[in-house]
């Protein structure tokens, strides 16, 4: 039996260091797979082969470590970190279409974070708020302080809601929520420099590996945007920093660029947002999109 099958198929676990150490070393020889390979294996995967299935797992372990790199140190060992990512891992190889034209990790990505920041808020009371709820919270408290540091005021829910594009309903559910579990800055434990800011991941914040999604990730999302007509595009690209090395422009930014108010360029972004979720264009963002 393989090192891969003992921690990774069975158990799902990797107890001490020692145990870490020789994994890290196992997983280290493994060769990335050809687009092609990643096809074959997953129709291989849908008619039930489970050995097509360790084979393409196999294949993406050193991408889950580098992963869960990124959460160490906020009071989860980096051994159960990638435990779980892996377990992300496996549910994204047997959910995978290979026909839909993505490389496999861009795909896997979204189930491994997941797993990953659900095993943060289980293992060490972190966050008990949906999944999909973290990032905004993230974005609200990273939108807060950049708004109090420029008019030295607390910003509104509203304010706060139109900077980041969603509803004040929104902005002032997930404050609540967060406010039930946890002090946005309270520490975890007394005389302990980690709080809850800390865990929660900066979707600001390049992944190691994103060289290995940036190409087949750009691709899809061009093809859906230029769907939209051309100021759409264009609102879209700089709102959401899609232009390559540009950073995201905040609304008032983009209006001087096209000479438009506030107001008029976050109406061109609602309506694009629109529609993108018409099914045809949803359908081609959902290998990309993280699960709910």
């Amino acid at each position: 039996m393989t090192v891969f099958r003992r921690f990774t198929l069975a158990s799902i676990s990797i107890q001490d260091s020692e145990a870490l150490d020789l994994y890290l070393r196992d997983i280290s020889s493994s060769e990335p797979l050809s687009g092609p390979e990643e096809v074959e294996l997953s129709r291989l995967i849908r008619k039930g082969n489970q050995k097509a299935r360790d084979e393409l797992v196999r294949a993406n372990l050193r991408f889950v470590v580098s992963v869960a790199r990124e959460y160490q140190n906020h009071g989860v060992p980096l051994s159960d970190l990638i435990s779980a990512g892996n377990v992300g891992l496996m549910t994204a190889a047997e959910r995978f279409d290979g026909t839909r034209g993505f490389k496999f990790i861009s795909y896997a990505v979204w189930w491994i974070r997941q797993a990953i920041h659900q095993s943060l808020a289980q293992d060490s009371r972190v966050v008990r708020l949906p999944i999909n709820r973290i990032d905004l919270l993230h974005n609200i408290s990273k939108v807060s302080r950049e708004l109090l540091q420029t008019t030295e005021v607390e910003p509104e829910p509203e304010v706060i809601a139109k900077e980041l594009g969603v509803s004040e309903d929104m902005v002032k559910d997930t404050l609540l929520r967060a406010r039930d579990v946890w002090s946005l800055d309270a520490s975890f434990k007394e005389d302990d420099d980690h709080s809850l800011l800390n865990v929660l991941p900066d979707p600001t914040l390049e992944a190691p590996d994103t060289e290995v999604l940036e190409d087949s990730v750009k691709t899809q999302v061009e093809e859906v945007l230029e769907s939209l007509d051309d100021r759409e595009q264009e609102v879209l690209r700089l709102y959401f920093g899609l232009r390559g090395d540009d950073e995201p422009m905040t609304l008032e930014e983009i209006g001087v660029r096209f000479n438009l108010t506030r107001e008029r360029v976050r109406q061109i972004k609602e309506k694009a947002l629109v529609r993108l979720r018409h099914p045809r264009r949803a359908a081609l963002l959902e290998p990309l999109l993280e699960p709910a």
